[in-house]
């Protein structure tokens, strides 16, 4: 089983160097499981795996209509992205004296 997340997605496109590219919705899904990282079942949401296609999106991405993917799940973006770092310039001195 891998930790690094794959694609799964609701249709796929061929690109131009004749690869299947992941199009519609698009879910994190670890390879070696049924189920993507928010908890949909693959074989009863009928997404197709990418095991070739690295789950790299970010909160900030913009999609336009060139782009084959429609959506892309905001709970598995969350999941995949983890805590960020905060700034530690703020520290708390000698509370409560």
């Amino acid at each position: 089983m891998s930790s690094t997340p794959a694609v799964a997605a609701s249709s796929e496109d061929i690109g131009a160097d004749g690869v299947r590219q992941p199009g519609g919705e698009v879910h994190a899904w670890l390879p070696g499981q049924n189920q993507t990282v928010c908890g949909l079942q693959l074989s009863r949401t009928r997404l197709r795996r990418f095991p070739h296609v690295r789950f790299d999106y970010a909160s900030t991405d913009q999609l336009t209509e060139a782009d084959p993917e429609g959506f892309i799940c905001p709970r598995c973006l969350a999941a995949t992205q983890g805590r960020r770092r905060q700034d530690k310039s703020w520290v708390r001195h000698s509370p409560r004296v």
